[in-house]
């Protein structure tokens, strides 16, 4: 089952996110996530597996350059995770679609998505979910 997050699920959501974005804390990610759901322009999704939290996709709408892009606003996957035991059970593109449903519902006619340039598991999920490649980028920067 796959459930619209909500503001009382942002303690599931910061301890799954935190599995990915381990660079950060669970409090960050709540501090992070509270703000982000209150724009109203992002959606978080939960997967669940006999009601334990299996997985977990954000998507919001950007208004910004987007790779690729032709139209505005423009869906984008923001992160998506999906714990290992329960991997390649098609949960990711549960998630994804569900992403997709809410970006088209707000108008959206493109949905992108990026991944780190070493991340072959990421690079992996968006080829198989049908996502065409739009660049390659090395980013850079140095302080003042």
């Amino acid at each position: 089952m796959i459930h619209k997050a909500e503001a009382k699920d942002i303690d599931i959501l910061a301890n799954l996110a935190s599995l990915m974005w381990n660079d950060h804390t669970v409090n960050e990610l709540i501090e992070e996530f509270s703000k982000i759901m209150s724009s109203k322009k992002a959606q978080f999704f939960i997967k669940y597996e006999n009601d334990i939290p299996a997985g977990f996709a954000q998507c919001q709408l950007r208004y910004d350059y987007v790779e690729g892009a032709k139209m505005s606003p423009v869906g984008y996957l923001e992160g998506i995770f999906v714990k290992p035991e329960y991997r390649n059970k098609g949960y990711g593109r549960e998630l994804l679609t569900e992403c997709e449903l809410w970006a088209k519902d707000k108008g959206c006619r493109e949905f992108a998505s990026d991944c780190e340039i070493n991340n072959k598991n990421s690079f992996q999920f968006h080829k198989a979910m049908n996502f065409t490649e739009a660049n390659k980028i090395i980013c850079f920067i140095k302080k003042l």
